[in-house]
């Protein structure tokens, strides 16, 4: 008895004895649904896919965890407990940096951007060597420091690597300034550009990567100050467990971030997006799902004989009723179905031949990445179904009413 309702509903849908405009309509009404879900898929496969992309990029230069001082800019690494950090099962490695906003002059030309200052472990923390695109990583050579610049700032300033013009740094003066002598408002000095690294245009675009000697001596500061420690993790350690652990260390006088919370805001807003689309193809699932009330009162309309039939022999209105509901169930899910079906062969199609390409170039990829979570489906086949169940039930409500007869319904 439970299932004859839905007996019902298949025979009305899958009948072949007569074709008419109301199963065109019902084809429809299934087609309308498939659009959205498909486009869903889609899109939030696509934001997946740049989500995971900008987090392996963003791998490459962020450290797993970045430690500050929570107040000023600097802080002195003799002081620091190095020692203990390193000693926290799970941490492989760290390393000092010291980062301050320059101007840079190259040939003429100027750039406002970041002096990255690192030491001599700067490299077994983030990969750096990965990132080059020209020249070779040596931050200091026979002697002679020198720069590696970002992609971006490269560009900006027409940086030739097989020139022997130097880059210039530009930072305001810490010491005694007069108003007579205005070179004393800001020192200068220069450095060989010896590589140029290329990531993302934020960050290559902005960072000029230099020994952390030289960041000192231009920024007058002490051969002990540093703007952060950055840590490396084993691949196989508890990253919160570790982070809770030195943070603890560190004690209050510094923040301990991890990789996520370095870019936590930009991360957000991804994530803002990703919903973002979702509800707005969410609203165009809705007003699509209308199409579904019209077949279903079309539907009702057409089986009124078989509404009066079934009263007269006793079928309770309950049971009508749910007839019709998994009537409207079986169309949206025949939709529901063609969208997922058609939305993952997109975005596998996608990702074996890449046949969507990108606007402009790139250095890391090409064509739109896609990334298929189960998660998004469920929450995909959950959102259909809860839509279309409410659509299905309010029109049935409406047209099979409880307080009225079979005969009265009938006429």
């Amino acid at each position: 008895m439970p299932r004859l309702p839905l007996l019902f509903a298949k025979r009305y849908l899958l009948s072949r004895k007569s074709f008419s405009v109301i199963n065109l309509i019902t084809g429809i009404s299934a087609f309308t649904v498939a659009i959205p879900v498909m486009a869903m898929v889609v899109l939030l496969s696509v934001f997946n896919g740049l989500d995971g992309l900008i987090r392996s990029m963003y791998k490459n230069f962020d450290p797993d965890l970045k430690i500050a001082a929570v107040e000023g800019k600097t802080f002195d690494s003799d002081t620091f407990p190095s020692v203990e950090i390193l000693a926290v099962e799970g941490v492989e490695g760290l390393s000092f940096e010291l980062e301050e906003n320059a101007l840079f002059e190259y040939r003429g030309q100027q750039f406002l951007g970041t002096i990255l200052g690192v030491d001599d472990g700067y490299e077994k923390i983030v990969p750096i060597n990965s990132m080059i695109v020209q020249g070779a990583y040596a931050p200091i050579l026979d002697g002679t420091p020198q720069a590696t610049v970002g992609l971006g700032v490269a560009y900006e300033l027409g940086v030739a690597l097989h020139l022997a013009d130097p880059l210039a740094v530009y930072m305001p003066s810490r010491g005694a300034v007069s108003p007579l002598l205005p070179m004393s408002l800001y020192k200068e000095l220069e450095i060989a550009p010896g590589a140029v690294f290329a990531l993302d245009h934020e960050t290559d675009g902005q960072y000029v990567i230099v020994p952390i000697g030289f960041a000192r001596e231009l920024l007058d500061h002490d051969s002990t100050r540093v703007s952060a420690a950055i840590v490396r993790l084993a691949a196989d350690a508890p990253a919160a467990a570790v982070q809770e652990e030195v943070t603890r260390i560190a004690g209050q006088d510094f923040s301990v971030l991890n990789r996520y919370q370095q870019k936590e805001g930009f991360y957000r807003i991804m994530q803002y997006e990703k919903w973002g689309i979702y509800f707005i193809i969410l609203m165009v699932l809705v007003i699509a799902s209308f199409s579904i009330v019209g077949s279903l009162v079309m539907i009702i309309i057409d089986k009124r004989g078989d509404i009066a039939t079934l009263g007269a022999m006793g079928a309770p209105r309950p049971m009508v009723r749910r007839i019709f509901l998994n009537e409207g169930l079986l169309i949206s899910g025949i939709g529901a179905a063609a969208g997922l079906a058609g939305g993952i062969a997109l975005c596998l199609l996608q990702q074996q031949f890449g046949w969507v390409k990108m606007a402009g170039t790139s250095f890391l990829i090409d064509t739109y990445p896609v990334e298929i979570q189960a998660l998004d489906i469920v929450g995909i086949v959950v959102s259909v179904g809860a839509v279309n169940f409410l659509m299905a039930r309010f029109t049935i409500g409406r047209m099979i009413p409880k307080d009225r007869t079979f005969c009265n319904f009938v006429r």
